[in-house]
């Protein structure tokens, strides 16, 4: 690939600025005068940096692209109407230390965007100040352990998660002080009630559950499970990454919840992937609002509105209140599709997980087949592995097809996991396209595994060396053609 440098050549320009528009300066500061001529800039015409960013952009795979199923994470087309809303300058050029008189069209979105995550989740207080899911994990363990405080049971210090968790559960809970004690599925991929029953006890401050679980499962012993973690005292935190699976549909302050937090940037139509932003907005029972982080959008008699700090707030998590350009984004796409909408959204995500998951299980094996998914299913690998090729060399011979590889390796009791999420926004042609791509690979497994292992032989930059890429951000040069 060609550098915007190599392409350079003196005289050319690509540049029109525009007329100086304060007095210049007829001296600079000491130490600010540039010491040679020339700045080493490229000389290129305007079309050939066009043509290199596009180039770039083709290097990349990307959602606007074509289909991510990458299980878990829910990437989505995002709408680009709630991209020009979130830039309109009223909103994005809003200063995070305005008075709160100058800010009130902010303050009231914000306000109604709290009302609307509330409905939808069952819940009667929010928070909207988490800038991503894993913070807002975090948010939502500090309110349990700020309630047992409070309580007097400091001592309830053990958060109680299934082997099928997301990593960042484990991690979160550690950060804010607590002992993760593991609960095991049964063999239909759901948690083991029993094995719940046997680990709860007076030192249990919450159970943290994703509902649908990483297999793409519903839980059909939610209420039992919820039930008996309340008994023994503790409070129940549902993990809402996979929310695009209950949209108007399931509520999880109905399934005996007590706190839970969403992912904007997954399940309400805002951009996702590459390290930000997230918004990771907590919702709660009553009993918890108290605590929550410095602030919270509240309104007067008079209709104003204003920041407030709950009385027992156990501090802030951010400077500022989260990334308010992906709540504006969230907040046209509830607006937008309103209450049907919501519902459809969470209807199409379901029925194109099982059609690619009826499609592709007699192909790979399914670990769990108990009827139909959730918004994703689980595979595995075994079956190629049999023949030399692991699911990592599947990821990667997808590239060649176009396609961004599924999650891989979890959850982790699943051998050689494949998690696919193909969401609601994906049309019949491209699962269509999608599924002959993995009948394809499967056939190139049995007939022709070099194809496979050796994959991908047709993108920028060809099989990396992923024990390099942990210790090393640049790994190798970009494959310059002959």
């Amino acid at each position: 690939m060609k550098t915007v440098f190599s392409m350079s050549s003196s005289g050319r320009m690509g540049v029109s600025l525009p007329a100086l528009d304060v007095p210049p300066s007829a001296e600079l500061p000491e130490g600010l005068e540039r010491e040679s001529g020339s700045i080493g800039l490229p000389e290129v015409t305007e079309g050939q940096v066009m043509r290199h960013f596009i180039e770039l952009s083709n290097a990349n795979y990307h959602v606007d692209k074509g289909m991510y199923p990458l299980g878990s994470c829910t990437m989505k087309y995002n709408p680009r109407q709630n991209e020009d809303i979130a830039r309109m300058p009223g909103l994005a050029g809003l200063h995070p230390l305005s008075p709160d008189a100058m800010a009130q069209g902010t303050l009231e979105l914000m306000h109604r965007l709290s009302g609307y995550l509330c409905e939808i989740t069952g819940f009667e207080a929010i928070t909207l100040q988490p800038a991503a899911g894993a913070q807002g994990e975090f948010c939502g363990l500090m309110l349990i352990t700020s309630y047992h405080r409070d309580r007097g049971e400091g001592h309830r210090n053990e958060v109680l998660m299934p082997d099928s968790a997301h990593g960042t559960n484990p991690a979160t809970s550690t950060l804010a002080g607590c002992k993760v004690i593991g609960v095991s599925s049964n063999d239909r991929g759901e948690v083991d009630p029993e094995d719940l029953r046997r680990k709860v006890g007076p030192n249990t401050a919450a159970f943290m559950l994703t509902n649908p679980n990483t297999l793409g499962l519903f839980e059909s012993k939610i209420g039992e499970l919820t039930s008996i973690v309340h008994e023994a005292g503790g409070l129940n935190y549902m993990d809402g990454a996979n929310m695009n699976a209950l949209l108007g549909v399931a509520r999880p302050g109905d399934m005996g919840f007590d706190v839970c937090h969403l992912n904007l940037h997954k399940t309400f139509g805002t951009p996702h992937g590459g390290g930000g932003p997230g918004s990771g907005p907590v919702a709660c029972i009553s009993d918890l609002e108290r605590y929550l982080p410095d602030s919270i959008v509240s309104k007067d008699s008079d209709g104003r509105y204003f920041l407030q700090k709950p009385d027992r707030s156990f501090g802030r998590l951010l400077a500022f209140h989260g990334n308010v350009g992906v709540l504006y984004r969230a907040y046209a796409y509830i607006r937008t599709l309103g209450a049907d909408g919501l519902c459809e959204v969470t209807e199409n995500a379901l029925i194109n997980a099982n059609y690619l998951k009826e499609k592709l299980k007699g192909i790979f094996e399914l670990p769990f087949d108990d009827g139909p998914c959730m918004h994703e299913f689980v595979l595995s690998g075994d079956r190629q592995l049999e023949k030399g090729v692991k699911t990592l060399d599947i990821a990667k011979r997808l590239l060649d097809y176009g396609f961004h590889a599924p999650t891989i390796y979890f959850p982790l009791i699943v051998h050689e996991a494949m998690m696919i999420e193909p969401t609601e926004t994906e049309g019949i042609e491209d699962l269509d396209s999608f599924i002959a791509a993995m009948e394809s690979i499967a056939r190139e497994v049995e007939e022709k595994p070099h194809l496979v292992t050796d994959a991908p032989v047709n993108t920028p930059v060809l099989r990396l060396d992923e024990v390099a890429a942990v210790k090393e951000l640049c790994i190798v040069e970009p494959r310059v053609e002959e």
